[in-house]
């Protein structure tokens, strides 16, 4: 009897904010509607992963991988590789935003055959159905394979409204394992797709071509309550684009939410101009419903970089205001700072880190992340990538470190790239900000922590980073009293929180 197992690899991201892999509970559900078996191997929660996947191998159809641009390359080419040496018949296939963004050059590396563009849900099952009789690939839209030494790519597949996907398979997750390892039991859920805009940074345009597409509320309120109710979730991050977009559905969901009386926190992401919006009461509704956070990209503190980032929708004054509205209301408002956009001085700088000392200071509940500008596959910015000297990786292996805290940009390196770092790390420490993954700290790391904001606050509002004692002070605290958190055999990476 032939195989009719089908073997996931998903590549570590974040061991502090693990969770259930969404892509791949998303094309597991037609495979396993077919009466094909799934297993799935999670770096961050296996030990001794390659070793299992080659193990799970030896008995599947072949085995597949969802990515990400960055660090989730170095794993899948790892495994990629391993794979083909010990199984050269059985299939490696890539899909996720890096293969649908970039699929000519993933399929071109040598441990790759097959690739799938956009949504998988249905081609992935087409595959796996053509692999099992012994047929090739041909035909198969959003497909794309080697065929003699040669890359074949097979037509585009259209676009399906979210509506019209199957719903995700979460009982696949093993909700403890992740719990083990970032403290916090949660999940992410999709309700929408796309975004009606068009930030130059943003890689939503190259997948969903800004076609923005949602759930009707009641089957929200449907899926949601059920989640949270079956696998105990304490967390629920909607991973929309723009959740705000259709604002008497985003109302409409949490009447409902409040009408069924399931407890637990959400957060969601969304622009500022849409935050502001909604009155004071809706969002009083809204936090009532359980929404605890809004995610929102401020991205810079100067009208210039906004205008160069094709942000003229969100003024300043709007950044304030949804802090202002949001904090009112009992929500957190969280803002996202990218830090090296094409076009940005120090003068510009300044004025981003303005923004944040003023908002964080007038507004106790907000927060900041920060990044430094990373030109992503796919972004509009991507178009003049030659121009701004930015040297795009020329293999799939090659994009493994090109990711924020390891870009060095041709008008930001040397001694800029290290001040701006600095200044990032005294930004972590100058104000609070709530991460998913729950890390308990000791109180005498914490009682440190709380005495280094006060000089880190003055160095941010004064512009000086020399002889950073403070960050040598944290890292030692980091080090001599380290998180009360039982230790796990898994790969640590440290992530940011990115917000469109």
């Amino acid at each position: 009897m032939s195989s009719k197992k089908v073997l996931f690899f998903f590549p570590a991201f974040s061991s502090q904010e693990a969770t259930a892999p969404l892509g791949i509970l998303a094309v597991s559900t037609p495979l396993l509607r077919a009466g094909y078996q799934v297993t799935i191997v999670d770096s961050t929660i296996t030990p001794r992963f390659q070793e299992r996947v080659l193990e799970e191998l030896r008995d599947s159809l072949c085995v597949a991988v969802s990515l990400v641009t960055g660090p989730m390359i170095r794993e899948t080419a790892q495994i990629a590789k391993a794979a083909k040496e010990l199984y050269p018949e059985k299939p490696v296939i890539l899909g996720g935003w890096h293969p649908s963004l970039l699929p000519d050059q993933t399929l071109a590396c040598p441990n790759v055959d097959v690739v799938v563009k956009g949504q998988g849900e249905d081609a992935l099952l087409e595959i796996v159905q053509h692999i099992e009789a012994g047929e090739p690939l041909k035909g198969i839209a959003g497909v794309g394979y080697k065929e003699d030494g040669r890359l074949v790519f097979n037509a585009i597949r259209p676009l399906k409204p979210i509506r019209e996907l199957p719903p995700k398979a979460y009982h696949l997750a093993d909700f403890d394992a992740y719990e083990r390892i970032c403290g916090r039991r949660w999940a992410m859920y999709t309700s929408s797709l796309a975004c009606p805009f068009n930030c130059a940074y943003c890689t939503n345009d190259g997948l969903y071509g800004r076609k923005w597409n949602a759930l009707e509320a009641d089957q929200v309120v449907e899926e949601v309550t059920d989640l949270v109710t079956r696998y105990r979730l304490k967390l629920l991050w909607v991973v929309d684009d723009n959740f705000l977009v259709d604002r008497d559905r985003a109302v409409a969901i949490a009447e409902g939410l409040v009408r069924r009386g399931v407890e637990f926190d959400w957060s969601i992401q969304a622009s500022t101009n849409l935050v502001t919006r909604l009155t004071i009461e809706e969002l009083k509704l809204l936090r009532r419903a359980g929404l605890s956070q809004v995610a929102q990209g401020a991205d810079s503190g100067s009208p210039k970089v906004l205008h160069l980032m094709n942000k003229d929708f969100q003024k300043l004054e709007t950044i304030y205001q949804a802090a202002d509205m949001l904090s009112q209301a009992g929500i957190r408002p969280s803002f996202n700072i990218i830090f090296g956009f094409p076009g940005e001085s120090e003068k510009e700088r300044r004025e981003s880190i303005r923004l944040v000392m003023n908002v964080c200071r007038r507004y106790p509940l907000a927060e900041f992340w920060t990044n430094i500008f990373t030109p992503y596959p796919g972004a509009p910015i991507m178009k003049r990538a030659f121009e701004l000297g930015i040297d795009v990786p020329k293999t799939f292996e090659g994009w493994a470190d090109f990711f924020p805290r390891y870009t060095v940009l041709p008008w930001l390196k040397e001694k800029k790239h290290k001040r701006v770092q600095t200044m990032r790390e005294y930004m972590r420490v100058a104000f609070n900000r709530v991460p998913i993954g729950v890390q308990r700290k000791h109180p005498l790391n914490r009682l440190v922590h709380r005495a280094i904001s006060i000089p880190a606050r003055w160095r941010l509002d004064h512009d000086v980073y020399a002889a950073p004692v403070e960050l040598w002070l944290k890292n030692k605290a980091n080090k001599w009293f380290p998180p009360l958190k039982p230790k796990v055999d898994a790969q640590k990476l440290s992530a940011e929180v990115v917000s469109c």
